[in-house]
């Protein structure tokens, strides 16, 4: 199985259009969100489905699936360095350790170092890795983010706030139906002596994703 990514070392074209969701740009509900909400609003009228089925299948997002799971894989990486190395060999066995399944495809972990910088983008569609992260972002599934990502991923990255330095490459993963790609995030200086479970709350979506860094508390 071969892996798919784009390599830019240096990417010195820098945009400052903002086309999708970034922490620069919020908005009100979008266009989509609106119809999602009248088309369940419809089919509740229409008794085609219920509230309770609704209710049932968001509570399973927000907890079956959804970045507090990927958040507690990163921690137990960072604080174990057995279970790092397994997740990096093999991210589905690794996950499963933790009780973490029903990934489709096989998950392909990447780490970021103080060397590379790794960035996720499905080019083709939204392929992503639910079970970790969960629903994806908006602006990950939008033309603009699947184009730019890739065509010039520095200036995309510095939109979300982050700010590399030159000596530091930037890796573009495309994940597809087959391998779907997770960052590993670097650990923040100052926090090595902060257990698993108080990691874990500082590790959020978009740094798993790559348009994010994890900060020190």
């Amino acid at each position: 199985m071969s892996d798919h990514h784009h390599e830019h070392d240096h990417d010195g074209d820098e945009h400052g259009h903002r086309h999708y969701d970034t922490p620069g740009s919020r908005r009100a509900r979008s266009p989509l969100e609106v119809r999602a909400m009248a088309l369940e609003a419809a089919l509740v009228e229409k008794g085609v489905v219920k509230t309770d089925a609704i209710d049932a299948f968001t509570d399973a997002l927000e907890h079956r699936f959804g970045p507090h799971h990927g958040a507690r894989v990163v921690a137990r990486a960072w604080t174990d360095p057995d279970f790092r190395q397994r997740l990096l060999d093999d991210g589905n066995a690794a996950c499963a350790e933790l009780g973490i399944g029903g990934v489709e495809g096989h998950i392909r972990v990447v780490e970021n170092t103080d060397e590379v910088h790794n960035l996720v983008v499905c080019t083709l569609c939204s392929c992503y890795p639910w079970p970790l992260l969960g629903l994806p972002p908006i602006w990950y599934k939008s033309f603009p983010y699947r184009a730019r990502a890739v065509a010039e991923p520095r200036a995309v990255l510095q939109e979300f706030g982050v700010e590399l330095g030159d000596d530091v490459r930037v890796r573009v993963w495309d994940s597809s139906s087959e391998v779907r790609y997770f960052v590993l995030p670097a650990r923040p200086e100052g926090t090595d002596d902060l257990s698993e479970d108080e990691l874990t709350p500082l590790i959020d979506r978009n740094a798993m994703i790559g348009t994010g860094l994890v900060a020190a508390p």
